[in-house]
């Protein structure tokens, strides 16, 4: 059963009515394969139509989907031999990131990124994706073991931002993010980033500074989530649909204003309806972006990561 959104309500009920033929195959009597067809039919026109045209704030809905692959759901699909490597070696393990050596297509590659969890156990052992300093201390401590070996660094972010309790507070959140931005510009190995769902506000960037950053159609990327945005300027959250449009938080906008590399097509209304097949589209987008500086030389690769961030800065976002 899919979860259905607020504006898939159409969808919900013309897949209804095909589950319910679809149960009548049983009787003899009633030949319904050409209605199923028929209507299915219109089902894929509905999708495409309602895809075709969503709003940031039905972007951000899809983003924040809860059957969306997940970081997990990648390591099932895309890559072999994954072996996790945990603990930041300063304080303590968060799972809110997980990061181990991996194989993709016969490529050996360091692999992090943001968890969220698929239910109520696995979103609060992994903190619905909002990690603390010490999930970005490990993070830095992977990219610099990637480093010494030579191995690139792929990156899946998908957080709401990063954990804003006392905890982490105290134990130097903020300090934790800037080291982990400053080792993705100074490592001397390819970098990949790809936004699968939500990228949120510096939690998001301390794993996104990367030479190609790509995102997923239906995710989103911005400084702050438009209810965090709406509670600011409208002191009210009934305007996080204002505020969606007004940050420009889609992975087109994006593209349009420099911030991303590409974008990667998701399957026929979204990357939840068809896991496995966004996990595919993922990992050939991987394959092509390390294809693409397999031959550059370590200084090189990081030169350009740093200018293509700093050129940001330099000439602003029109």
């Amino acid at each position: 059963m899919h979860n259905f959104l607020d504006f898939e309500k159409p969808i919900a009920e013309l897949e209804g009515k095909i589950e319910e033929l679809r149960h009548l195959t049983g009787n003899d009597e009633v030949n319904i394969a050409d209605e199923v067809a028929r209507l299915q039919d219109k089902l894929t026109k509905l999708l495409q139509g309602t895809y075709g045209k969503l709003t940031p704030w039905q972007k951000t809905q899809v983003a924040r989907h809860p059957d969306r692959p997940h970081f997990t759901d990648y390591i099932g699909h895309l890559f072999e031999d994954f072996t996790p490597l945990s603990g930041d070696r300063l304080f303590g393990e968060d799972e809110a990131i997980i990061g181990g050596l991996a194989r993709l297509q016969g490529r050996s590659v360091m692999v992090i990124g943001h968890e969220k969890g698929h239910d109520t156990e696995t979103r609060v052992k992994h903190n619905f994706g909002s990690a603390r300093p010490e999930g970005y201390r490990k993070a830095v401590r992977l990219m610099r073991m990637a480093e010494r070996f030579n191995i690139p660094v792929v990156t899946l972010v998908d957080t709401a931002g990063a954990f804003p309790g006392a905890d982490a507070e105290a134990r130097g959140q903020s300090e934790a993010i800037a080291r982990s931005i400053e080792t993705c510009l100074d490592i001397k190995v390819p970098l990949i980033s790809i936004v699968i769902g939500e990228g949120g506000s510096g939690g998001a960037i301390a794993l996104a500074v990367a030479n190609t950053v790509l995102m997923l159609e239906n995710s989103i990327y911005s400084v702050i989530s438009p209810e965090g945005c709406a509670s600011i300027l409208w002191r009210s959250g009934d305007e996080a649909k204002t505020a969606a449009e007004a940050l420009r938080l889609t992975a087109q906008d994006l593209l349009q204003l420099g911030v991303i590399d590409d974008i990667i097509a998701e399957p026929l209304g979204g990357a939840q309806r068809s896991p496995a097949e966004a996990c595919k589209r993922v990992g050939a987008a991987i394959i092509k972006a390390l294809e693409s500086m397999d031959d550059v030389e370590g200084g090189v690769l990081k030169a350009r990561r740093r200018d293509k961030f700093l050129e940001m800065g330099r000439k602003g976002l029109n």
